[in-house]
């Protein structure tokens, strides 16, 4: 029931033929599920000929063919939400709910870029001289490269592709080999949608070799990047030294602040599933938790006895609620967090190690009295473990909770209104989220600062990345 697996250039879907391919996993199971093929460099030079050429006349397009366009991508994401979801699912390994709810708020992604993009206005400036007209004009940058990661395949490569596609531009989207279907799927819901053959391109291959090739070229005016940070600077540098635009959507390392008037039974009901949702392997997973002393005991006992009743297990089976780790390496990497945390004296409240048996399973974790500077409280582990340590007053969690070069998302949980306001002031984040969990709606922004990215998607600022600003004065 998994699909068969492709490039995607200039409105053809080729298969291996002589390509170069690669395994795909389950990593539930541990076994092949697909061969997928890369792109030569030949692939890539057609790929990106497909690209400007097609931008020639897509830039001229009307916003509300765009907006069509993008408005049959959300209605075919809908129906077809199950079998994507459960590719999804077979070679990403997040439970099938998780999957398929990915693919239906994305299908929302889809119609916000729908609307916006019929709203890309520019604006008549008054002039100080009469009979001069001053006019200010957004244009499509150009053609775009998007490199997008494995841990919501559909989600990162819709945010990119709709946003380019709405302003006019066109792009190569180099997607996640080790979960590729749900990028395959969008493929096939563009060109099933009506969009020009060449507006979208998907390639696949070695990611240094890929994105050195398309950042290079001449016809690439826009990069793209959702990943970690090691990598995004450095395709972020490869961008700058040839002046290209870069948006990146970096890694986080969350803090949440609990301050002891929160509502500690409503705090650890939202945070728990959050926590563990896609076995942790999300950039705004909450990480770091900073209690405050009076909230302490009641806040870790309803934490780990949450952590503790996670059922975990094969993201197909009805009951699962966190699947395995998306790659066998990743069990090593979590596993050496812990050691280095219980190294320095924390202590293991749950969980703590791999599930023995077959596939990438690790059990949901949870450690208490961390030294500040273990790995866990300073480097994002990307995986089912939560950190916490108390705290006495709210300045001294802000200074812990600003203290590394991370600034994506942040959450905290007071019922006080001049704590909300210290906090959303004082946290150094690009999001904070306040008593619920709202980021990463199509209609809000989302991105980060310091080390954690530059530019948003979503919400009104989802073009500015895609868009050239042309100022035109003319004397009559």
């Amino acid at each position: 029931m998994y699909p068969t697996l492709s490039l995607y250039i200039d409105g053809q879907f080729l298969s291996g033929q002589g390509r170069r391919e690669q395994d795909v996993f389950n990593p539930a199971t541990g076994q092949v599920i697909a061969r997928l093929p890369h792109a030569s460099s030949d692939d890539l030079n057609a790929a990106l000929a497909a690209a400007e050429r097609a931008f020639q006349s897509w830039k001229k397009s009307s916003p509300m063919a765009r907006s069509k366009v993008l408005r049959k991508v959300a209605d075919l994401a809908r129906e077809r939400a199950a079998d994507i979801g459960r590719a999804m699912t077979q070679d990403q390994g997040k439970p099938l709910a998780e999957s398929i709810g990915e693919v239906m708020a994305c299908a929302d992604h889809a119609d916000w870029h729908a609307e916006e993009c019929r709203r890309i206005y520019g604006r008549v400036i008054p002039a100080r001289q009469e009979g001069v007209r001053q006019l200010v004009l957004r244009e499509p940058v150009g053609v775009c490269a998007a490199f997008t990661p494995w841990n919501f395949p559909f989600n990162q490569a819709i945010r990119k592709i709709s946003a380019a596609i709405g302003a006019g531009c066109t792009m190569v989207l180099k997607g996640p080999e080790d979960a590729p279907s749900a990028v395959v799927a969008l493929a096939q819901l563009f060109h099933d949608a009506g969009l020009p053959a060449g507006v979208l391109n998907i390639v696949w291959g070695v990611p240094a070799e890929v994105s050195e090739h398309l950042i290079a070229s001449p016809v690439v005016r826009k990069i793209s990047f959702t990943g970690s940070v090691a990598v995004g600077k450095q395709l972020a540098a490869k961008a700058a030294l040839l002046m290209k635009r870069s948006t990146m959507e970096l890694g986080g390392h969350a803090p949440v602040i609990v301050c002891d008037d929160a509502d500690i039974d409503a705090a650890v009901a939202m945070l728990v599933p959050f926590k563990f949702r896609n076995a942790g392997q999300v950039c705004i997973s909450p990480t770091r938790f900073y209690v405050q002393e009076g909230a302490y005991e009641r806040f870790v006992a309803g934490f780990v006895a949450g952590a503790r009743a996670v059922k975990v297990g094969d993201g197909l089976a009805a009951d699962t609620k966190m699947g395995p780790l998306a790659q066998a390496r990743r069990v090593g990497a979590v596993a050496s967090f812990i050691d280095d945390a219980q190294s320095r004296g924390a202590t293991l409240l749950a969980g703590g190690a791999p599930i023995p048996g077959v596939g990438n399973f690790f059990a949901p974790t949870v450690l208490a009295d961390l030294s500040e500077d273990s790995r866990l409280m300073t480097e994002e582990p990307f995986g089912p473990v939560a950190g916490i340590v108390r705290f006495k007053s709210l300045d001294e969690a802000l200074r812990r909770a600003n203290s590394l070069p991370f600034g994506l998302a942040s959450y905290a949980f007071t019922g006080s209104s001049r704590n909300a306001q210290a906090i959303s002031s004082g946290l150094e984040a690009g999001m904070v989220s306040i008593n619920h969990i709202g980021l990463a709606l199509s209609e809000t922004p989302f991105g980060g600062i310091k080390d954690s990215g530059i530019g948003s998607e979503g919400g009104l600022e989802t073009f500015d990345g895609y868009l050239n600003t042309k100022f035109v004065t003319q004397l009559n």
